[in-house]
């Protein structure tokens, strides 16, 4: 999420499909100029590169009339980790950028991600938007409010997963992207 936002207040690019892959990760699908797709690209690698996160890119220029066939997946839904494995966006909320802010805490263990949700609310006034399992045991707690609240839940909430279980990434985007709110599962 903190990686597209970078790309889409970069560059004016489409979110196609999000789709997990196993190793955990996402493979974004992305449309627009190629001008813009290539700085949409250079914003995720260094976006990427900062918070030590790896990432692999392909650009595809002028691609073929039916070659969508072989890149755009599927609906599915994968009972293991409970939500779907393929998300397109959502039309009616790609319209702007919001005027609250989304949190994210990434941790690898139930107990730690349980705990860091009770410490976010307990902390600021924040609503909690979803628990994302991602495989391996790793979830994320995406939380959203004002960013001041969205901020002090989510450093009580990384704080807290500290000697429960690892923590692999804590974030908060102010004013999320369009194409961020439009994967996110409930506002």
């Amino acid at each position: 999420m903190v990686i597209l936002d970078a790309m889409e207040k970069t560059a004016g690019i489409r979110v196609i499909q999000a789709e997990l892959n196993d190793q955990p990760g996402v493979c974004l699908k992305l449309r627009g100029p190629l001008g813009d797709i290539r700085a949409a690209v250079d914003a995720a690698r260094q976006t990427a590169e900062a918070m030590r996160t790896p990432m692999v890119w392909d650009t595809i220029p002028s691609p073929g009339f039916d070659s969508h066939l072989a890149y755009q997946a599927k609906p599915d839904f994968n009972p293991l980790f409970e939500q779907p494995t393929v998300q397109a966006p959502k039309e009616e909320k790609m319209a702007e950028q919001s005027p609250f802010a989304v949190g994210l805490i990434e941790t690898q263990g139930f107990t730690a991600v349980f705990e860091a949700i009770d410490t976010a609310v307990k902390t600021a006034a924040v609503e909690v938007l979803a628990r994302e399992k991602l495989g391996g045991g790793y979830i994320t707690v995406v939380i959203k409010g004002d960013v001041a609240a969205v901020r002090a839940a989510v450093d009580a909430g990384q704080a807290r997963v500290e000697g429960l279980g690892k923590l692999i990434a804590a974030h908060v985007i102010p004013s999320p992207s369009a194409a961020v709110l439009s994967l996110l599962p409930k506002l």
